[in-house]
This record gives structure tokens, C-alpha cells and sequence, in this order.
């Protein structure tokens, strides 16, 4: 009987395993291992899709950018329009995209559309909605700096048998252009803030990217302290050539440099 209870009681802690001593011989959770460990590695891989976002999101700027360029002239100019109806429809379309929600118009074009029979990809409809948005309020600026060039010079224009478009050309936009170009490029930083929502319309951009990056992981600090400073680094590189622009354009019409 006692040999029976000692190897019963000989057996116990064979079976329950060494105590842990202060906690060190236990494994570590996945969760406990530093954040070089589990992050770095993971980011090192990912490097590859990392610069395929990266390249989404500036091809989407870009598109983006331009289409707005042109539909702020278009409407921006037909605002001035001395025909009612004319005047009357750009104003209805700039009210309308500027007084309506980027993410409505985003997600109007990628998920109502089809019904009514026309299907997009999904990065066309994410410069569509860049540019239709960013457009409207572009047209604003134009249409206020063409109306900040001094009305002399345009009547000096007509005295010298300029006619209206060559008046425009020649004379009204090249000295609004300079003034146009400091609000174009806030307008520009803030599509580019936008283009985190293609993301949400199975555009692969840099965001998804990074998502797919902190899922990966569960380092979320990391993941989006690391998107902060990629979108801060191309925030400023735009702002750099905008001011280039601006400098460049004052620069023709004899004025000092910009910012």
C-alpha cells in the first residue's frame, strides 16, 4: 500500500511537468514577443505589395487630379457663362457634387450603378468620384480667380479688337493662373487624404495594404504610424511641386516667387 502510494504520489508531479520558476520556462504567446520580432519580419515581406499600394494610390491621385483639373476649367468657366441656362446648369452640377458626400458619390458609382446597367472597375470609380468631387470645388477657384483679374485689363483687351476667346487666352487666364495655384494645391493634398477610401471599394491602395499588413501582425500602432508617414511624405513632395508652379507662374507675370 505505501509502495503504491508513493509511486501514486511520485507520478503526480511527473505528469503535471517542472513548476515554472518567476514564469520563465513558460512559452511565450505570440503576443508577448516584441514588436521587432513579430513586426519587422513581416514588414520586410511585405515590401512588395507595400510598393504596389503605394503605386495605386498615386496613379488614383493623379487621375484623379487631372480629371478634376478639367472639370474645374469646364465649369468654372460655363459659371460665367452670360447665358442663364448655361450659367444655371454648372452652378446646379458644382452645388450638387460639392454639397454631397465623397463617400456617397463613391459608393453610388461602385454599387448602384451596375444596376442601372453600367459597371466600372473599381479604381475608375474611384478616380470618377476624385475627380467629379474635387472638380466641383475646383470650379470654384476658377471661376473667383478669373473674376479677381482686374476688369481694366480686359477692357483694354477689347480695345485692342481681342476677341472673347483669344481675350481669355491671352490676357484673363494667364494672370489667373497665378492665383489659382495655392488653392489648387490644398484641393490636391486633400484628394490624396481622400484616396483612403478606395480601400473600402476593394481598390488594393496603400491603406488596404497597410490593413493587410496590420492584420498580419496585430501590430495596429505600427501599421498606421507607418501609413501616417507615408501619406505626410507625399503630402509634402505635392506641396513642393505646387509651389514650383506657383513661383512659376508669378514668375511670367513679373510678380515675386511663391511659397
Amino acid at each position: 500500500m505505501a509502495d503504491a502510494l508513493s509511486v501514486g504520489a511520485g507520478a503526480l508531479p511527473a505528469a503535471a511537468g517542472p513548476l515554472p520558476v518567476g514564469g520563465d520556462s513558460l512559452p511565450l504567446a505570440t503576443g508577448s514577443l516584441p514588436l521587432a520580432t513579430r513586426f519587422l519580419p513581416e514588414l520586410r515581406r511585405a515590401l512588395p505589395r507595400l510598393a504596389e499600394g503605394l503605386l495605386v494610390t498615386v496613379e488614383a491621385t493623379v487621375l484623379g487630379a487631372a480629371l478634376a483639373l478639367v472639370l474645374a476649367y469646364v465649369l468654372g468657366l460655363l459659371s460665367r457663362s452670360a447665358r442663364l441656362p448655361v450659367r444655371g446648369g454648372a452652378r446646379l452640377v458644382v452645388e450638387f457634387f460639392r454639397g454631397t458626400s465623397l463617400y456617397v458619390q463613391l459608393f453610388w458609382l461602385f454599387f448602384a450603378l451596375p444596376m442601372v446597367g453600367f459597371r466600372l472597375e473599381p479604381l475608375a470609380c474611384a478616380v470618377l468620384a476624385l475627380g467629379l468631387n474635387y472638380g466641383a470645388y475646383g470650379a470654384e477657384v476658377v471661376r473667383g480667380a478669373v473674376a479677381a483679374v482686374p476688369r481694366p485689363q480686359t477692357e483694354a483687351a477689347i480695345a485692342l479688337g481681342m476677341g472673347a476667346g483669344l481675350r481669355l487666352r491671352r490676357v484673363v487666364l494667364p494672370q489667373a493662373h497665378a492665383l489659382m495655384v495655392a488653392p489648387f494645391k490644398n484641393l490636391l493634398v486633400q484628394l490624396l487624404k481622400a484616396t483612403p477610401l478606395l480601400s473600402l471599394v476593394t481598390v488594393p491602395d496603400l491603406t488596404f495594404q497597410i490593413d493587410q499588413l496590420r492584420s498580419a501582425t496585430g501590430a495596429t500602432a505600427a501599421s498606421y504610424l507607418l501609413l501616417l508617414g507615408l501619406y505626410f511624405g507625399m503630402a509634402v513632395v505635392l506641396s513642393l511641386l505646387m509651389n514650383a508652379l506657383e513661383r512659376a507662374a508669378k514668375a511670367r507675370l513679373g510678380q515675386e516667387g511663391g511659397a
